[in-house]
């Protein structure tokens, strides 16, 4: 899909022109983003998928994924777990130093998971209590056995008694916060008093905050940025000798949310047929030039010990008129308007939300597409719930399936589709307690059908990404079944 490349405003120009390509300090990495954290506080709900892909670079958890996804020891050295599954027991790493030279100690472990607990973060509400042994010890106690827990133990630590978070920035991670300037950049730097025996070999990470793709595009196309990640579709207008392009899922699940208390989408036979009114192959080819995996699932299709591939609805606009007609609406003359909010600064939803807008004419379903800011959408959209239907990209903090089917149970507060059904909370519930695995995988699957066959929403695809940097000046991309990026692993190629 071709776009044209709106020039990029005033404010950008300046600041860009006394940054040029040519003028980026060596071990300097100004990359681009398009949305800032909602929040700097590890330990927030409110935190959002590009804030934690940030974040990931401060703070660390008692455990940390591998690019596998597999946990391995982080600020915790080792764990056990009691036979019956009700405590999970951790020593801690010595010599770990927080940001401002303070040691780690359990006290601050404490503080992170209980304040978590009472705000309400996602996934820690089994917990009893945490309690301390001596500086290096820390047990969590649940209130219901948990065989698979240790995913939400990746939360961010933070130093016991921080009540001001957002102002006092401090972790125990690769680089450590130096300034913020809201809507221009943030600047990280290299904590050289880092636990790990390799540290970090940028000096200095600067993420430049854009309005939206197109500057951007302009910011990268004119090397005043080292790079960013973008779709296929923006990657194919990009000078392919210039970048350097590495492949990478986004860990996260493209979907048309539909809000199922919002006449006419709490009819079954209406969601049902805006699924099959809707070509996903026809989204990935149109706009991501093809890069992408079809998802009929809230599970991205990296877990794959857990996704069910079976689920994707197949396109068939007959029978997407034939269950509208049945649930009263003559798809002839365009008597059903949908209304899909897209924020704005996102142009692969934007793009989606046009392809979608032709296809659903095809059914008789007439589509108004409201742009919104993105701080109008985290507002009315996700928290208010005012909306009927919208477009995002759903991650997981954790590399666990529960984090991406637990906002379809009825009683969550971040269940923003509204969904409610009976036995998906049954099924769900189950799956929680079981500590027979293949048990527990066949209740996920089952808790994926059930969401499949209530047409839950339009899950549309894991979107294929390509961080894009410099050509011949940067390596060590890595990649996890997370939505984060790694700084710390990202090195030039040439320091002279």
């Amino acid at each position: 899909m071709k776009r044209i490349i709106a020039a990029v405003c005033s404010f950008f120009i300046i600041f860009f022109a006394s940054c040029s390509g040519k003028d980026i300090k060596n071990n300097e990495f100004l990359f681009g983003f398009v949305s800032e954290p909602s929040t700097f506080d590890p330990i927030s709900p409110a935190s959002t998928a590009d804030g934690r892909s940030i974040l990931f670079n401060i703070f660390e958890g008692l455990v940390k994924p591998d690019t596998t996804g597999d946990l391995k020891p982080c600020l915790a050295q080792s764990w056990t777990i009691d036979e019956d599954l009700l405590a999970y027991n951790f020593t801690l790493r010595e010599g770990v130093l927080f940001h401002d030279g303070s040691p780690l100690v359990s006290a601050d472990v404490k503080f992170s998971f209980d304040t978590a607990v009472a705000s309400g973060f996602s996934g820690l509400d089994n917990i009893k209590e945490v309690l301390t042994e001596g500086n290096n010890r820390v047990r969590l106690v649940l209130k219901n056995p948990d065989p698979e827990f240790l995913p939400y133990i990746t939360l961010g630590i933070v130093k016991n008694g921080n009540n001001d978070r957002e102002k006092n920035i401090c972790g125990t991670g690769p680089f450590s916060f130096e300034s913020y300037t809201t809507q221009r950049r943030l600047v990280l730097k290299r904590f050289d008093n880092y636990w790990h025996e390799k540290k970090a070999s940028l000096e200095k990470v600067i993420i430049v905050f854009f309005e939206n793709y197109d500057a951007l595009m302009t910011a990268l196309q004119s090397e005043s940025i080292s790079g960013s990640r973008v779709t296929g579709s923006m990657a194919a207008l990009l000078d392919q000798k210039r970048f350097d392009f590495v492949s990478s899922y986004s860990a996260s699940v493209q979907l048309l949310a539909l809000n199922n208390a919002f006449p006419p989408l709490d009819d079954v036979r209406v969601r049902r047929a805006i699924n099959y009114g809707i070509d996903i192959k026809n989204i990935i080819d149109t706009a991501f030039f093809g890069a992408g995996v079809p998802s009929g699932s809230p599970i991205i299709p990296g877990l794959s010990l857990y996704y069910d591939n079976s689920l994707v609805y197949d396109y068939n606009p007959d029978l997407a008129r034939s269950l509208l007609k049945q649930a009263g609406f003559d798809g002839e003359i365009n008597d059903f308007s949908l209304e899909i909010t897209v924020p704005s600064n996102y142009a692969m939803h934007v793009d989606t939300a046009q392809v979608i807008a032709n296809q659903l004419e095809k059914i008789g379903v007439s589509v108004n597409i409201r742009l919104v800011d993105w701080n109008t959408w985290l507002s009315d959209t996700y928290q208010g719930r005012n909306y009927q239907s919208t477009i995002i990209s759903l991650d997981s903090p954790n590399v666990s399936p529960r984090s991406y089917l637990s906002r379809y149970n009825s009683q969550r507060s971040n269940n923003f589709i509204n969904f409610k059904n009976d036995e998906f909370d049954r099924v769900y519930s189950l799956a929680l307690v079981e500590p027979d695995e293949k048990r527990r995988i066949n209740y996920y699957k089952n808790a994926q059908r059930i969401i499949a066959e209530s047409a839950a929403s339009v899950y549309i695809q894991d979107i294929f990404y390509f961080m894009t940097l410099k050509a011949g000046q940067y390596s060590g991309v890595l990649n996890y079944p997370l939505y984060v990026i790694d700084f710390a692993s990202i090195h030039r190629i040439n320091q002279n």
